[in-house]
């Protein structure tokens, strides 16, 4: 799906506190760390190998020429060094693509910022790593503690013999998996038949209905074809505050999560003129991990749940009720369907003329000819409850975003960490300059909601 104008990578951005810590100069004590742990991040030393051709999807290859340096950068902030500089600073470093000669990751050390903090912005490929990869990652390479805990490196990584496989065992092993592939056809199409008319016959008896992309999508302005450049806001709420709302109004936290998105997003669309009739709707990423499996490092699993951000209703306790009932009709239609079954139908896409389409689509504005698959991203990733140090630093703030895609410019993720909710969102700068006008309102939506609390719930 990668062209000039989406880009794939994923953001993960951490702010530590070196006044903890007595190692010197924090960027050589992060690339001393991550020279000792690289072993536990296996996308971090991983590159795309070409099947030629365009025969088959590339494959993994660990990279026998990796240089930690390359992936590693140091900038400092511009004055006064607050959040908003921070921000405008990772909107420009999202707004470059990964070079694919490379392991597909790099992280950007950020010194200067006002209170003594340094933050590293680590942009690493949706190829290589989902949002449960990521968390995997993260707790695989951080301390529970100040004293770094001992990790043993088995293969050091200037001493490794790599072996690239030559282009005829490329080709034969990618005409396999075709023929793989083609036997397991079958009793997917069979499947996907069998799963569709059961989510048609339950949405008929169904009270509520999920909206269906496109045909139940409104377009507004962050809808439409995107340009290179990206915007990138943040904003810091209580979680407390949200887990009260989750437990007085009984609904799940990721019910919360929507109707205070829909609420921000209903706010800014009244401002402008533009808010629709019907709700916006939005993709929320589902994980298809199997529970029993242990962590993932690498990969993606995930499926896509489609829901409304009831922005048609003014009342906040109204809407989250609203988005509590499309969201557990959406899970339920999705379970129904199979929640790997994109996931599987994605295996059967030929890479290059999927890559061809894309970029052709892209180039003649596809996406501003008709209506949005959905509005809007929306993720929710539950993170560590207990602090985590990098180094002996501790680590004050954890933030995450993904892409957005064509059509839809505006992507919200939040991952709690600690005692805080951090939300970000990444725009098309074309379609919405500024996305603080976004995230600058999430803390009045769930405002809203912990006023309207029955009384001893607050």
């Amino acid at each position: 799906m990668e062209t000039p104008t989406v880009h794939m990578h994923t953001l993960k951005i951490g702010i530590i506190d070196p006044s903890g810590s007595d190692r010197g100069s924090t960027y050589e004590v992060i690339k001393e760390s991550l020279a000792e742990r690289i072993h536990l991040l296996p996308p971090f030393t991983r590159k795309l190998l070409r099947v030629p051709g365009g025969f088959h999807r590339p494959v993994w290859l660990e990279d026998p020429d990796f240089n930690l340096g390359y992936h590693l950068r140091r900038v400092g902030l511009p004055s006064p060094g607050t959040m908003r500089e921070l921000d405008e600073l990772i909107g420009e470093i999202a707004g470059w693509p990964l070079d694919r000669s490379k392991p597909l990751w790099q992280m950007w050390v950020v010194e200067g910022l006002a209170d003594g903090g340094v933050a590293f912005v680590t942009k690493i490929h949706h190829a290589a790593a989902d949002g449960v990869a990521a968390s995997a990652m993260l707790a695989n390479v951080m301390d529970i503690g100040p004293e770094p805990h001992a990790r043993v490196r088995t293969v050091p990584l200037r001493n490794r013999v790599v072996r690239v496989p030559s282009g005829f065992e490329l080709i034969v092993g990618a005409f396999l998996d075709h023929l793989l592939n083609l036997r397991r056809l079958p009793g997917l199409l069979l499947r996907t038949i069998r799963n569709i008319r059961a989510v048609i016959a339950t949405r008929d008896l169904a009270v509520v209905r999920a909206p269906v992309p496109i045909k139940d999508v409104p377009k507004v302005s962050f809808n439409g074809s995107l340009s290179p450049r990206r915007g990138f806001a943040t904003a810091s709420l209580s979680l407390e505050d949200f887990k009260a709302v989750k437990n007085g109004f009984d609904v799940k936290m990721n019910d919360v999560v929507l109707a205070v998105v829909g609420g921000a997003l209903r706010s800014y669309l009244l401002d402008r003129g533009e808010l629709p009739e019907t709700s916006l709707a939005a993709s929320v990423p589902v994980g298809t991990d199997d529970p029993e499996a242990g962590p993932r490092l690498m990969g993606n699993a995930v499926s896509n749940m489609f829901t409304s951000l009831g922005t048609h209703l003014a009342d906040p306790v109204e809407r989250l009720h609203h988005v509590s009932r499309v969201t557990t009709e959406a899970k339920r239609n999705q379970a129904t369907l199979g929640l790997d079954l994109m996931e599987q139908w994605v295996e059967y896409a030929p890479p290059g003329p999927l890559r061809a389409f894309m970029r052709a689509y892209e180039r003649w504005g596809g996406a501003n000819r008709h209506r949005p698959a959905v509005n809007c991203v929306v993720s929710n990733v539950p993170g560590p409850r207990e602090p985590l140090y990098v180094a002996g630093a501790k680590l004050t703030g954890l933030y995450s975003v993904g892409p957005i895609l064509p059509g839809i410019g505006l992507n919200v993720t939040v991952w709690s960490y600690v005692d805080r909710m951090n939300f970000s969102a990444m725009s098309c700068r074309e379609l919405l300059a500024d996305p603080h006008d976004i995230t600058d309102r999430i803390g009045k939506a769930i405002a809203e909601l912990v006023s309207e609390l029955p009384a001893g719930n607050s």
